[in-house]
């Protein structure tokens, strides 16, 4: 049972920030070459989730960690509010036309996790709708997963309360990141128990497991996710096809 609250937002206290930065560099180069293999060999895809609270650095970690990939292998979506049209259709209708297809990764920088996250902590559906949505969820996931040969990994960004309003401050104060500043931010931030709360039952209620990521330290939260993006590029095993197998 994952319980936020026992987790680090911290990196270990014995790992050097200048060797994990070098060390990191290195990782996501070699993710740049992973990736083109990934895209040729075309035979599975990859699905990235991140999710965690405000200004937690989806957008930074995505930033970091694919720096070296072609636009024309990865591709970022963010699922915020319903439009209309999505609200005239079940909560997954949006969702599935963004799922990659083999040979592309797929970065969900907020997800179909939205719609048992902020949905709930605000009250906007029942318990029972919240539960329907889980089971829902799990079979979407596990169906891309057998189906299409896609590989989910879903990352949880784990920041501290003081970080949190820490980094949304900066917002206010450096004019350089005044466009990311929402008022609504705030008021979320004061619902941090509910949220806290609602992700601890997303960790545990998932069938394809979360990486739980320390992200007080961004040098640390780059790291932890683009190692583990790494690794699983190079479990696929792929090699480039040759003229021979693909003019059969």
């Amino acid at each position: 049972m994952i319980r936020l609250a026992q987790i680090s937002t911290k990196a270990p206290e014995e790992l050097s920030k200048k060797d994990v930065i070098a060390k990191t560099e290195e990782i996501v180069e070699k993710i740049g070459e992973l990736s083109r293999l990934f895209q040729a060999a075309n035979d599975r895809a990859l699905l990235i989730v991140l999710q965690g609270m405000d200004a937690s650095g989806k957008d930074g970690t995505s930033r970091e960690v694919f720096k070296f990939v072609s636009p024309t292998i990865v591709h970022a979506i963010s699922f915020k509010k319903p439009t209309e049209d999505e609200m005239d259709h079940d909560f997954l209708w949006r969702v599935h036309p963004h799922t990659p297809g083999k040979g592309m990764i797929k970065v969900f920088n907020r997800s179909h996790y939205e719609d048992v996250l902020i949905q709930r902590v605000q009250g906007w559906i029942t318990e029972e709708k919240v539960n329907d949505r889980f089971v829902a969820i799990n079979h979407f996931e596990l169906n891309l997963a057998r189906d299409n040969q896609t590989t989910i990994l879903k990352f949880f960004l784990n920041i501290s309360r003081d970080k949190q309003r820490e980094k949304l401050q900066e917002r206010i104060d450096d004019p350089q990141k005044n466009w990311k500043h929402n008022p609504d931010d705030w008021k979320q931030a004061e619902k941090w128990a509910d949220y806290q709360k609602c992700y601890e039952d997303v960790l545990n209620r998932s069938e394809i497991p979360w990486v739980v990521v320390p992200s007080d330290q961004t040098w640390y939260r780059n790291f932890v996710v683009a190692q583990k993006v790494m690794e699983t590029l190079l479990s696929f095993g792929q090699h480039y096809p040759l003229l021979k197998d693909i003019n059969k």
